[in-house]
């Protein structure tokens, strides 16, 4: 058999790679003995071939489709171009994994002068036939020949005007040789030449016309939205015409053996009387309900009913399913496995478990994680119509509409007053954390997903975007202007953090919804994991929604966020400010408190769960008012008269306290473990305040597993520093609280240098909990913020990257120092405990890598644990 050119019967889905989905799935039906119209398929490799060869079809490949088609109409009893007797056919796109409506396709094709008045004599159906050649050549010219096809629509509608007719199926046979002369004219407008009477030419043309549409626009960018490769190409799908446009026993339609939307077990779809494929899909005329066939053409629904039950048994699988009736009779033009919602492919899972028709394991195959994003969070329902004025990076998933405010205080009091605001900021800060809490969601024009605004949205459950450049915020004049759009405080705004989308005006959204057969899917996801799933989380309330999604701990309590919070940052700004220890000792006792109910509340959400807390991480200027701003309020305090100069001294002193901090590169400057050895007194406040919650959570009957991770170590000395004070620190507060606590040490691996030295670092460590998004920026050398606003979308483009490696790990790079790290530490460790806590721990394909690598567990957020469930639980399977 060749590998170019396969007929239908000698078809099927041992050879989808070669046939594309449509293809094996026609041969596949063909064997099974349904209702399929005859034909071959061009395949993949043809493709492929096409394209290296400088998209060219070979005189050979020509030889071959010729061979194919004259099996064909030796098969028909028809001929291609013959006027007595014509075989016309359908030219047909085919991808390994379906694309539906991304490439183009050609109906009808095979006529011509001659052949239209053969089709008028044979069925003697005038009208029906020059409808069809018109489609042809609309068709045709729009695909193949690059006509626009509003061209040839406003010939019909003038005409319909003219006639005063409203439907395409009033126009009279005489009517329709008219049109067809006009398009004709048109054609040779256009391009020169008359319209293509060769029925082989215009096979030919329209063979390399749906291999160039592989590569279309619309194709493009949904192979990068779905993440399909390049590289497969498409199948092109040749097959006899079957009319659904011979009159009122004809007809055609698109139908699912259940709803997509709902899931629920019910033939779902539409069609359409005396029509074609093309009126259903480009809306021309108004279907009628699958269920009204039953009382048009009774006898036909009964057979398509159970041809779809037997095509959902035979794929095991929801079927998406074109037929078209022909004076009376029924055929089968495509099935294949259904797209859904995410609602629908949990409940259609679990219902076929419950039917017999799969297993559990099969199910879980059946969900895409990433879909249950869709079922955590508020979302647009997707039947609106948005006004998108731009799109930034989204940064935290779910959708919220709301009045637009510049300021975290305005947030916060409309928020009071029972209004919903999205809160519009260049950037977010830690004093801006009450208005975020305020919010319905965030919009930011800088920043990227690991900014303040991305981080805090995230644990929190909100909608946020950042990195919206284009967005141009005055918040003197209270304005936003994105393009021409001019938005002041108090429009309203929509925005969707799942696509980065800001929407004019509110839209309707849809509430996530639970359902039994999602906590079903879930339980039977815990069965076959390997993987352990904890979540990051800052405070009891993050804890607590982690715990009811199935979080088994904490992997990552950053204890930075605790200080975020409006009444502590003024202390932590007089900490870091202190000029020496004893100064510095005064606001760290004030922060032991807050910092120990912090713990305690963690804690007892736990409820004897695991849980990480990292010291202290971020850079210090974080926590500082901003030097520009500083500068301009200095300005600003000397040209205003009556002014008190102990106000200016106060503000002089500080700027030089903040020139004295700043730093060239705070991301790798004075931050992590480095501060914890500058200035011990913090990590050992942080610490007492650990075991001082712990002490105090025992004494309620709770158990506690602290695990206290040191961020940002390089070198083993720095982590055998940190252990002593921790160890020096527990004994200290177990005289304090008279308990001893158990307690784990370990450190962030999100530097090259300690994932190389390992197996010296894992002496000192409990546990390793490998940082990925620093140790993403280490090891590419990219600020992450940077790059995803300035350059990685063009790299991404180009191919230059195949993916974003802050959303899906670069397994080759980063992740081959995850993989020593892993190995390193475990010749020193045999059961060194290792987890991954960056962004990563929440993205499949990552989790596929966590799972191969040996990790014991993952950590994400809290709205992201059902999805890391199912994915430890595919990487499993496969």
């Amino acid at each position: 058999m060749s590998r170019a050119v396969i007929p239908f019967q000698e078809g099927g889905l041992d050879l989808k790679d070669l046939m594309g989905g449509k293809g094996a799935n026609l041969g596949e039906m063909t064997k099974a003995g349904l209702p399929v119209p005859q034909g071959f398929t061009i395949t993949t490799a043809a493709c492929l071939e096409y394209y290296e060869a400088g998209q060219l079809l070979t005189e050979e490949r020509k030889r071959e489709i010729s061979q194919a088609l004259s099996a064909l109409e030796q098969q028909t009893g028809k001929k291609l171009g013959d006027p007595s007797n014509p075989l016309l056919v359908s030219v047909r796109s085919g991808a390994v994994i379906s694309m539906p409506g991304m490439m183009d396709t050609i109906l009808n094709l095979g006529l011509n002068d001659e052949t239209v008045k053969g089709l008028e004599e044979l069925t003697g159906n005038p009208r029906f036939a020059r409808d069809c050649y018109r489609r042809f050549i609309q068709m045709f010219s729009d695909v193949v020949l690059g006509i626009p096809h509003y061209r040839f629509e406003r010939v019909i509608e003038k005409k319909k005007e003219e006639l005063g007719l409203r439907s395409d199926t009033e126009v009279s046979a005489g009517e329709w040789l008219s049109v067809i002369d006009t398009f004709k004219g048109i054609v040779r407008e256009e391009t020169g030449k008359p319209f293509p009477q060769d029925p082989m030419e215009q096979l030919y043309r329209s063979i390399i016309a749906v291999f160039d549409s592989w590569n279309n626009q619309r194709a493009r960018i949904y192979r990068k939205i779905h993440k399909i490769s390049d590289d497969l190409g498409t199948a092109v799908n040749v097959q006899m015409m079957v009319f659904g446009n011979m009159g009122n026993d004809s007809g055609t339609g698109v139908a699912f053996t259940r709803n997509p939307s709902t899931g629920e077990k019910v033939l779902y779809g539409e069609f359409l009387i005396n029509a074609q494929g093309e009126d259903v899909v480009a809306g021309i005329r108004t279907p009628e309900p699958i269920a009204a066939l039953s009382e048009r053409l009774p006898l036909i629904y009964e057979e398509f009913r159970r041809i779809s039950t037997r095509l959902e048994a035979h794929y095991r699988d929801m079927q998406d399913i074109e037929f078209t009736v022909e004076r009376g009779k029924l055929y089968i033009l495509q099935t294949r496995n259904g797209k859904r919602t995410a609602r629908a492919a949990v409940k259609i899972a679990a219902d076929m478990v419950e039917e017999g028709v799969i297993d559990k394991k099969t199910a879980l195959q059946r969900v895409d994680p990433e879909q249950l994003d869709q079922l955590l969070h508020r979302r647009i329902d997707p039947d609106a119509s948005l006004d998108v004025l731009v799109k930034g990076l989204p940064a935290s998933p779910g959708a919220a509409s709301g009045q637009i405010v510049f300021d975290a205080d305005t947030a916060e009091r409309q928020a009071q007053e029972g209004k919903k605001v999205i809160l519009v900021r260049t950037e977010t800060t830690p004093e801006d954390i009450h208005g975020m809490v305020s919010a319905q969601g965030i919009l930011t024009s800088r920043g990227g997903m690991t900014s303040h605004a991305a981080v805090v949205a995230r644990g929190m459950g909100k909608p946020c975007i950042c990195g919206c450049e284009t967005a141009r915020i005055d918040s003197k004049k209270r304005e936003l202007r994105i393009g021409n759009a001019l938005l002041r405080e108090g429009d309203v705004l929509s925005i969707d953090g799942g696509t980065g989308e800001v929407i004019r005006g509110e839209v309707p959204l849809i509430d996530p919804e639970l359902s039994g057969e999602f906590q079903r899917l879930l339980r039977w996801a815990d069965e076959v994991r390997r993987l352990r799933v904890r979540t990051n989380a800052d405070n009891p309330e993050d804890a607590a929604k982690a715990r009811e999604f199935g979080a088994e701990g904490v992997g990552l309590c950053r204890t930075e966020h605790m200080f975020m919070a409006a009444d502590r940052v003024p202390l932590v700004r007089e900490m870091i400010l202190a000029e020496s220890t004893e100064e510095r000792r005064k606001p760290l006792a004030k922060l032991l408190p807050m910092q120990t109910a912090d713990f305690v509340g963690i804690f007892r959400a736990m409820e004897g769960l695991p849980v990480t807390i990292r010291l202290l991480d971020p850079p210090l200027h974080e926590f500082l008012p901003n030097l520009e701003d500083l500068l301009t309020e200095r300005v600003r305090l000397q040209m205003t008269e009556g002014v008190d100069p102990n106000l200016i001294r106060e503000k002089e002193e500080l700027l030089r306290k903040v020139r004295q901090l700043h730093e060239f590169n705070p991301m790798l400057g004075h931050r992590g473990c480095r501060l914890g050895l500058i200035h011990p007194e913090i990590y050992a406040m942080q610490v007492e305040a650990i075991f001082l919650a712990a002490a105090e959570v025992t004494g309620e009957g709770i158990a506690v597993q602290p695990e206290i991770m040191i961020p940002l170590v390089g070198h083993v000395n720095e982590l055998k520093e940190m252990r002593k004070l921790v160890e020096e620190t527990a004994v200290q507060a177990a005289e304090r609280s008279g308990k001893s606590i158990p307690y784990t040490v370990g450190t962030m691996i999100e530097v090259p240098r300690a994932a190389l030295t390992a197996a010296e670092i894992a002496e000192e460590a409990d546990f390793f909990s490998f940082g990925t998004n620093d140790l993403t920026q280490t090891t590419f050398g990219y600020s992450r913020d940077d790059a995803e606003g300035k350059f990685l979308h063009h790299y991404i483009e180009g191919k230059i990257l195949p993916e974003n490696p802050f959303i899906s790990l670069d397994t080759d790079g980063v992740g081959r120092l995850v993989s020593i790290g892993v190995q390193e530490g475990r010749k020193t460790k045999p059961h060194l405990k290792t987890g991954i806590c960056g962004e990563h721990g929440g993205e499949k394909n990552s989790i596929q890598f966590c799972h191969r690598a040996g990790l014991d567990y993952v950590s994400c957020s809290p709205f992201r644990v059902p999805l890391a469930r199912l994915a430890a639980a595919q990487a499993a399977l496969s």
